[in-house]
């Protein structure tokens, strides 16, 4: 009988060994909702720079398809129209969900060119603020202009 008893008790002392407690677990769900509290907001800004810089890119594009234009067809006005369609107010990115209208101005086209970039409402864009670029290189993002980093 005694051999039974001590048997016993190794079984129990092996059993509390498993497993874990409800404090243990409750400690790394909130280590995980700190972690998760504070890599989610930081992932939100990555992507809207990113989104922020895919448009910069293309308005730098569509900038350079003007003045690559102009040097072959010798003056802003004889570009075509079919041309500019290709690219004024048009949304972009063209494939996935639409962040940004662009428009280019004036029209007909002239030498003091601007392409503008405006977030489409109920979009993660959508309190971005415009972007613009002119033909001088000039680029502003909301109030902030100048020929540097404003578009950052």
């Amino acid at each position: 009988m005694v051999m039974i008893t001590s048997t016993h008790r190794q079984n129990r002392q092996i059993s509390h060994e498993r497993g874990f407690t409800l404090i243990e677990l409750m400690i790394v769900v909130a280590i995980i909702g700190i972690i998760a509290a504070i890599a989610i907001p930081s992932y939100q800004g990555y992507v809207e720079r990113t989104n922020r810089a895919d448009m910069m890119n293309e308005m730098q594009n569509i900038a350079n398809t003007i003045e690559s234009r102009k040097l072959a067809q010798g003056s802003y006005s004889t570009i075509s129209t079919a041309v500019m369609n290709d690219f004024d107010n048009k949304d972009y990115p063209h494939q996935g969900t639409a962040l940004y209208t662009v428009r280019v101005t004036p029209d007909p086209l002239t030498s003091e060119w601007t392409i503008t970039a405006s977030p489409i409402d109920d979009t993660r864009m959508a309190d971005d603020g415009d972007l613009s670029l002119d033909y001088r290189g000039y680029k502003c993002r909301g109030s902030t202009c100048g020929t540097g980093d404003e578009w950052k």
